[in-house]
């Protein structure tokens, strides 16, 4: 099943697949935005070394370059609830990001708005 994703974002990879601990069905989905400069991943919080269930978002900037850095913005419990966090971040960044020289401000905007309050 494909992703509906904004405009200016493409579902980059997307897998199901079932680790071989368990019997349950894990999901990873990649987004990447029309610019190349922000990648989006939604992933089991475990290949993001975190050692909970769940899903974590993450947001690399500039990925491939060595100067790409990337930050966790938010974990859930299921692949559906970090799926629709990553959705509101692609519309945030998107409404806020006006080319290269604001990458980071869009980046903070949508973080900011996504991220878990404590």
């Amino acid at each position: 099943m494909e992703a509906d994703v904004p405009l200016e974002w493409t579902t980059e990879e997307s897998r199901t697949y079932t680790p071989a601990d368990t019997d349950r069905e894990m999901q990873y989905r990649t987004y990447l935005h029309e610019s190349g400069d922000l990648r989006l991943k939604v992933a089991p919080a475990s290949l993001e070394g975190e050692d909970h269930p769940g899903y974590a978002l993450t947001a690399t900037s500039y990925p491939g370059l060595d100067l790409s850095e990337t930050i966790r913005v938010r974990t859930v419990l299921t692949f559906e609830r970090c799926n629709r966090v990553a959705s509101d971040f692609m519309d945030l960044f998107s409404a806020s990001y006006d080319g290269p020289g604001s990458l980071e401000e869009a980046l903070d905007y949508a973080h900011e708005r996504t991220r878990e309050h404590r």
